[in-house]
């Protein structure tokens, strides 16, 4: 937090999930006896990629950030957020946050370790420093928080296709980024202190 604050920096916390058509479970109400199912055609495949940051920087408002692809199980199509794509989000996430210099916390995914992504990166560093959590630690990440909580809003739903998926992803992201309340919650469930001393 002293690095960030020298440098007048953003610590921007970063990771990646997916939502596929098969929705979590989840709980609402019913009557007595009567269990609710919400059928789900279990047809097609494709999933909506997300990938966010969780910005935050002493005397501002924590803000989300964050881009989504629709993978359709197309041959040849994209799996995956690829180099291009971080460093869209990255230079992004730079602009929308007055310019600042970032330092930007992401786990040990093999696409992290991409010799390109490394490359910009290293031809960027006048304003981004990258910091590594350690192996399997997601409970150190906020982001995660994020992804549970748009899980969990999006269990009572049965989406038929990815394209009736896509925008449900992003009304859901949307609303948790008008409020900044929840992601100081996400934060604050990490145990990281992000308050200078």
């Amino acid at each position: 937090m002293r690095t960030a604050q020298l440098l007048g920096a953003w610590i921007a916390f970063e990771d990646e999930a997916g939502q596929d058509l098969n929705p979590g479970k989840g709980r609402t109400w019913s009557r007595r006896g009567r269990t609710p199912l919400v059928k789900v055609t279990g047809k097609g495949s494709g999933r909506v990629l997300m990938a966010g940051m969780i910005c935050v920087r002493p005397g501002r408002e924590t803000c989300l950030i964050y881009r989504t692809q629709t993978y359709r199980g197309r041959t040849g199509e994209k799996k995956g957020f690829r180099t291009r794509e971080f460093a869209d989000l990255l230079t992004s996430a730079r602009r929308q946050l007055s310019d600042a210099p970032l330092i930007v916390v992401w786990d040990n995914a093999s696409t992290h370790h991409a010799k390109s992504l490394r490359e910009f990166c290293e031809r960027n560093s006048h304003w981004l420093t990258i910091v590594k959590l350690p192996p399997y630690a997601p409970d150190l990440n906020p982001v995660e928080g994020v992804c549970a909580h748009l899980k969990k809003s999006l269990a009572n739903l049965a989406p038929h296709t990815v394209e009736d998926l896509t925008p449900l992803v992003k009304n859901r992201l949307r609303d948790i980024q008008r409020r900044p309340k929840i992601l100081d919650g996400f934060i604050a469930e990490t145990g990281l202190g992000v308050q200078p001393p």
